[in-house]
């Protein structure tokens, strides 16, 4: 199994951007997705995550509003959009597969990593 994230880099305060992450070797249509992001000298933190049927989501308070996990499951792709951007926002952004339907909501509920992409909000 493999997770390739992609997006992300320098953005503007309050300014968008969309990551992807492509997953092979598995069909997501049977796991909760999700995406982490990890501040310097930090654990990761969950930022958003969605159940295998789609019908639920979670978002991180800080996030909420601001940041929309959706999936593509004819593509096997994940995505986060993000709007709004906050300098408090700068981190590295992971994507995850679940190890079930449900939400994720701690690193224990993840099965697969994608590699973390940057992003950065600045002027």
């Amino acid at each position: 199994v493999q997770l390739q994230a992609s997006g992300g880099g320098l953005v503007q305060p309050g300014g968008a951007t969309r990551l992807s992450c492509e997953a092979s070797g598995i069909d997501l249509v049977y796991f909760a997705i999700g995406w982490f992001r990890q501040f310097p000298g930090q654990e990761r933190e969950v930022v958003s995550s969605m159940s295998a049927s789609g019908l639920s989501t979670y978002y991180e308070n800080s996030v909420r509003g601001r940041f929309t996990v959706s999936r593509d499951n004819s593509k096997n792709m994940i995505y986060l959009q993000m709007v709004n951007l906050k300098p408090e926002d700068t981190a590295v952004y992971s994507c995850a597969v679940g190890k079930r339907t449900i939400l994720i909501e701690r690193s224990g509920d993840v099965d697969y990593w994608g590699q973390g992409t940057l992003v950065t909000v600045s002027s």
